[in-house]
């Protein structure tokens, strides 16, 4: 069983293509996307905001739980 759908893999694709067109900015902050990492967590998580089959983030959970303690 595929772990990604059709829609993330469109997401992924079209954030890698405006990441080497210099046109890819961050959500927070605005600033040009220049790492590969960083355009797919960016596809990825467009894909999961439109209803995309993406895996669950794993460690989110339990870093932010250690950081506040």
């Amino acid at each position: 069983m595929a772990k990604y759908g059709k829609k993330s893999q469109a997401k992924v694709k079209k954030a890698m293509e405006e990441r080497k067109a210099g046109t890819l900015k961050s959500g927070r902050s605005g600033k040009k996307v220049t790492s590969r990492k960083q355009a797919i967590a960016i596809g990825l998580s467009e894909a999961r905001r439109a209803g995309g089959k993406v895996p669950s983030r794993k460690g989110r959970s339990s870093r932010s739980r250690s950081r506040k303690s």
